[in-house]
């Protein structure tokens, strides 16, 4: 059983039957066409050589096949982590390509084994710890500056940066020297992935095809314009015309081995691959949780923390560069019938065929319609609707997607997403420091208690019941405590008071300290403190501290008992919404 759980390939290889084989080969072979040209333009993005994205893309699928709990998972090169890996080793001023390649996979190797060590921590829960905003916002702001930084080669100019204004200045210094042969052939290029991506599907459907079949062509669309953009560069000789081509790409197997490592290489990289470890993770693990939704199928995060390393970890030892589980790709993996992760294994198959036989037909291939590959496919990233819909939801939630945009497009996108981190963390305490608390009453004709500022509640003069509408630790207590006394302060006909812990979840020695202050100044006031509604694990450690020895009142299971027990004799008044 605990060999199954670790290599979930002696689970579902147990079953394995010719149908699930035949779906498996179907996704395999729409998945190899469309990651052809994906591989070559990530690899681009990155700053590699066209081959490097197919070497990325073999080893690693076979890694994820045996370790990996989707069944329709396809990991490989994507766009954000091939921009981190480009700014992360943009620094380290490589000259030459062989120690810019080691240099990747040593990033590779580094981003595997920190995954790997997650796995074994059980820190699968460390992807909560990036909101949905931040990534939402370091998502779309990578997309565009992905998408700003390949004009450069649909015009045929140099121009180089990491940041949105570098690169802007660079292509507008680079204007004059734009070349009309590759920015007609990218423009083309360009022009039909987008028609592909959202015209093609309603054209085809309309002429018969099947909505599924429909949709997977569109998506493998970049295909078709590298093989007329490759006849168009080879017939008409555009690299005559100045138009840069991908040229000799080496045929053969991955290069296997341990690339070459220093101590100054580790320490530079380490950062950067603590953080393409976490967002690649987290991008992997919302794609993987939401196709298996689909199927009522499970993952388990931690064991994806290891399949993950072992996939890093497999590209960095066989001449490739930080993988992740990629959404398009496993969106046509999952549309194409794939039934297991063998269908990775078969995709790694056909790419290590287009390896060693398929590369010098790649020869002509425009570096332009390579760029458009990439805007294209990241068009999809970029949702400045986050913006809005986090204005009018949540200020601070907009506050941290905004820092993450900001800081992502003006300073680099290892700042950008570290600072929305620490953005999100920063406002969370902010919040949770601010607990609310609410003055509650008993709705007539019920035992439920809400806000006297909302409903029409009964309350007794005697008796004071407040809500706390959050856990109380060392950054709240003290806030709590002034809350409580600015209450009572004045109130001369109040005997008790009640503090409602139906929404305290924990509360630390810091809160307990306040509890206790509370108790001794209501004490010399000669008020009584009661608690109403606390939760057992709570109860679990009060009762291991010597509050409850001193506490002046009781604790109640519900408000309702602790209103009823308590109440003077006194005719209750009515106190109706917005009166206090």
């Amino acid at each position: 059983m605990k060999w199954r759980k670790a290599l979930p390939v002696l689970d579902w290889a147990r079953s394995y039957d010719r149908i699930q084989f035949s779906g498996d080969a179907l996704a395999a072979v729409i998945v190899t066409i469309m990651l052809i040209p994906q591989s070559l333009a990530y690899a681009l993005l990155a700053g590699l050589p066209a081959e490097v994205g197919i070497y990325a893309s073999i080893v690693p699928l076979i890694a994820y096949a045996l370790f990996g709990t989707s069944r329709t998972l396809a990991v490989g090169p994507v766009a954000v982590v091939s921009l981190m890996t480009a700014s992360a080793l943009a620094p380290l001023g490589l000259t030459s390509v062989a120690d810019y390649v080691a240099a990747a996979a040593v990033l590779a190797l580094l981003s595997g084994l920190v995954l790997i060590a997650m796995g074994a921590l059980r820190l699968g829960v460390v992807a909560n710890f990036l909101s949905h905003p931040v990534i939402a916002g370091f998502i779309t702001a990578s997309g565009l500056l992905i998408a700003v930084g390949q004009v450069k080669h649909l015009m045929g100019i140099q121009a180089q940066g990491h940041t949105l204004p570098e690169i802007l200045g660079a292509l507008w210094t680079g204007l004059p020297q734009i070349n009309l042969a590759t920015l007609v052939t990218g423009g083309a290029a360009l022009a039909f992935l987008l028609w592909a991506r959202w015209g093609l599907s309603p054209m085809l459907r309309s002429l018969g095809v099947s909505s599924s079949l429909a949709a997977t062509l569109a998506r493998v669309g970049p295909v078709f314009a590298i093989v007329g953009t490759t006849l168009a560069a080879w017939a008409f000789d555009l690299e005559g015309a100045g138009v840069a081509l991908v040229g000799e790409v080496p045929t053969g197997l991955p290069p296997l081995g341990l690339p070459t490592v220093d101590l100054s290489l580790l320490s530079a990289l380490i950062g950067p691959a603590m953080l393409i470890s976490i967002i690649g993770y987290v991008e992997s693990i919302s794609v993987a949780q939401t196709l298996a939704a689909k199927r009522g199928q499970r993952i388990e995060p931690n064991n994806e923390l290891f399949a993950l390393g072992a996939s890093n970890v497999a590209s960095g030892l066989s001449g490739g560069y930080p993988v992740t589980g990629g959404f398009a790709r496993s969106v046509v993996n999952f549309d194409a019938g794939a039934q297991t992760p063998a269908a990775g294994a078969l995709t790694a198959i056909g790419l290590l065929g287009a390896a060693l036989f398929l590369t010098p037909l790649l020869y002509f291939l425009p570096t332009a319609t390579l760029a458009a590959t990439i805007i294209v496919a990241v068009l999809s990233l970029v949702d400045l609707s986050i913006l809005s819909r986090s204005w009018s939801y949540s200020m601070a939630d907009f506050a941290a997607v905004l820092v993450t945009i900001l800081l992502t497009l003006f300073a680099g996108v290892e700042i950008g997403v570290a600072s929305g981190v620490v953005v999100s963390l920063v406002l969370f305490i902010w919040k949770t420091s601010r607990p609310h608390v609410a003055e509650v009453g008993l709705v007539p004709g019920t035992e439920h208690f809400r806000n006297i500022n909302r409903h029409t509640v009964q309350t007794d003069p005697t008796i004071l019941t407040l809500r706390i509408d959050e856990s109380l630790y060392f950054a709240n207590a003290r806030r709590m405590e002034d809350v409580v006394l600015a209450r009572v302060h004045g109130d001369t006909s109040l005997r008790h008071v009640i503090l409602m812990c139906s929404a305290v979840n924990e509360i630390d020695l810091s809160a307990l300290e306040s509890l206790e202050a509370i108790n001794a100044r209501l004490h010399d006031m000669g008020l009584t403190l009661h608690l109403s509604e606390v939760k057992g694990p709570v109860m679990d450690r009060l009762e291991r501290s010597h509050f409850l020895d001193v506490l002046t009142g009781q604790v109640f299971l519900s408000q309702f008992v602790a209103f009823q027990s308590l109440r003077s004799g006194v005719d209750a008044k009515v106190v109706a919404a917005g009166a206090a």
